[in-house]
């Protein structure tokens, strides 16, 4: 695949005028799009970009980070603080996405979101208000193995590193997660299957290809 360089300003512009034209295909009024990448490769930076983008062209958005919906440190960490398979399929609290995000924002949904439902700092809920999304409005969703829950996704973009790059980027404390990384590329093939590809490397000069 050839991939473009190109600056975070321009990508973020070119990824709002994208979405200005995208129309979901289950016919709900909001176009929901995740950034999906590893925490070293910085998807909710890209996120916050593009509802940047889309603001200074008059529409609405949400930036949802799965960070705001870990489960309790009682589950996450049953198996330890550094249990692989725990961290890739038990970590998230995928049915509370689907819930508080995804159901209100599909068809016959009413646009009320709960932004983020967990502290992981203080470890208790976070009890934020409920965000309505006015129709027209897009989810950003931002986090990492977004790409293998079958989310009703209307356009994905991942944030890839090569191997050298993530274990350079990722503080020493969590290389430990690595593994999680590397089984996700084979078993999702997210570079394979996203609709936008970010190589991001250099985190001053990403490459794209769309």
């Amino acid at each position: 695949m050839r991939l473009e360089a190109i600056t975070w300003d321009r990508l973020g512009d070119r990824l709002a005028e994208r979405l200005l034209d995208l129309t979901p295909a289950d016919g709900s009024p909001w176009p929901r799009v995740a950034f999906d990448g590893a925490p070293a490769a910085r998807p909710g930076e890209l996120a916050e970009r593009v509802g940047e983008a889309l603001r200074l062209r008059g529409r609405p958005s949400l930036v949802v980070g799965t960070e705001g919906f870990l489960r309790p440190a009682s589950l996450r960490l049953e198996y330890g603080r550094q249990d692989v398979e725990a961290y890739y399929n038990g970590w998230h609290d995928i049915g509370a996405l689907w819930r508080e995000v995804f159901d209100p924002l599909g068809p016959g949904g009413d646009g009320r979101v709960l932004p983020d439902l967990w502290d992981p700092v203080t470890d208790r809920a976070t009890r934020s208000p409920y965000v309505r999304l006015p129709a027209g409005g897009v989810l950003l969703l931002h986090g990492p193995f977004l790409l293998r829950h079958w989310f009703p996704l209307d356009l994905g973009v991942h944030l890839v590193l090569t191997p050298g790059a993530l274990r350079r980027r990722t503080p020493e404390t969590e290389h430990w997660t690595l593994p999680a990384f590397d089984r996700y590329a084979e078993e999702a093939d997210p570079a394979g299957t996203a609709d936008v590809l970010v190589r991001a490397d250099d985190p001053r000069h990403p490459a794209w290809s769309g």
